[in-house]
């Protein structure tokens, strides 16, 4: 069988993925490795923390989401409930981003007619879901300025994907976990941490709140947190499903059809999973890299032989291939994820808000 270049990486990252998460012969191989990017980040980390690299304050508060481990682990499904939590309780939110994955380099405000090729696959949904104004930016610090210059209503901040960007600073940091944990507990490239779990000494920007994310029928995992307080939060997919032509049915209706189910996401094994277990009989699947580009999806496009089936992040980037074909849109089929955290961590959120004092405009 031969597969195309985007295949072979997705293939690839869900090798190693499943390396990181065994301290195996192979990880064991890449330990070494993982000493040096260790020593790396703690030498970054002790420069912010002796002031050596400037920590810039914004004039609003400013909640970092992000995670330790790499990989998708729900940052941006939680970006989008945090912002609609924050709306629905009075709050004006702005959302910065890196917008990783795309084909620009400049500062650049999300809009409805943004490409997302030009601002990246999760920045442009974060705006389609939430209407939250959205800027993405090599330095999230350059894309906070931007935005609230723009926008003089926002009252607060998000950044998305940041956790180890440490020269925006943050009111709130939240670290973001699934049920793969912590992996082995090895740093990258022998396992999946970025920094060390739980926080070391002297860290300059700890997290504050952990967001323990699982699948409903997944189980229970354990994670060393030393002072961090935790929360859960159940990952299940929508119950309905729309198409490109805007129609939206229940989900159950696409059970019995032969479906093609792709995703472009660092786990898309982990949204197949999801797939079956609500009773959809996938004839293919196509795992694409996390971020793929969009012509990775040109050829499911160009002779399908079933109905698509694809996450809000892939459905961004087959919109603007689609164009105006609306035959081939009613057979394109969007789930949405939904995050259900417990009570208590919104509580945590709003009771840490409460507690910033807002600085004054020479702040930016």
């Amino acid at each position: 069988m031969n597969l195309r270049p985007d295949d072979r990486q997705a293939r690839r990252e869900a090798r190693w993925q499943a390396l990181a998460q065994h301290k195996t012969l192979a990880a064991s191989l890449l330990w070494p490795l993982s000493l040096i990017h260790a020593m790396l980040g703690r030498l970054r980390r002790l420069a912010f923390a002796l002031g050596w690299f400037q920590i810039h304050r914004m004039p609003v508060p400013v909640i970092v989401v992000g995670n330790v481990v790499v990989g998708g682990a729900g940052k941006t499904p939680t970006v989008v409930a945090l912002v609609k939590h924050l709306q629905s309780h009075g709050w004006h939110p702005g959302v910065v981003s890196r917008g990783y994955g795309r084909q620009t380099e400049q500062l650049q405000q999300v809009d409805a007619t943004t490409p997302a090729s030009a601002v990246g696959d999760e920045p442009a949904l974060i705006h389609q879901s939430t209407g939250a104004p959205v800027c993405v930016a090599p330095r999230r610090v350059d894309a906070a300025r931007a935005l609230l210059e723009r926008h003089p209503d926002i009252d607060v901040l998000l950044c998305d994907d940041g956790l180890q960007h440490l020269a925006l600073g943050r009111d709130l940091s939240i670290a973001v976990f699934d049920e793969r944990g912590i992996g082995n507990g090895w740093q990258l490239p022998a396992g999946l941490l970025r920094e060390p779990w739980p926080p070391a000494p002297g860290h300059p920007a700890p997290p504050d709140l952990v967001l323990l994310q699982r699948r409903e029928e997944a189980l229970p995992i354990t994670l060393p947190m030393g002072d961090v307080p935790q929360f859960l939060a159940a990952r299940r997919l929508a119950d309905s499903a729309s198409n490109l032509a805007g129609q939206t049915q229940p989900l159950s209706t696409l059970q019995g059809q032969a479906l093609c189910a792709v995703a472009g996401i660092a786990r898309p094994d982990a949204f197949f999973t999801m797939l079956r277990a609500r009773g959809l009989t996938l004839a293919r699947t196509v795992p694409l890299p996390d971020h793929a580009a969009s012509d990775a999806y040109a050829g499911l496009l160009a002779s399908p032989e079933h109905p698509l089936i694809c996450t809000e992040k892939d459905a961004v980037k087959l919109d603007a291939l689609l164009g105006d074909a609306s035959t081939k849109r009613q057979q394109v089929w969007v789930v949405s994820l939904e995050l259900h955290p417990e009570p208590g961590f919104f509580d945590a959120v709003d009771m840490a808000l409460a507690h910033v004092q807002r600085r004054p405009a020479a702040a930016r």
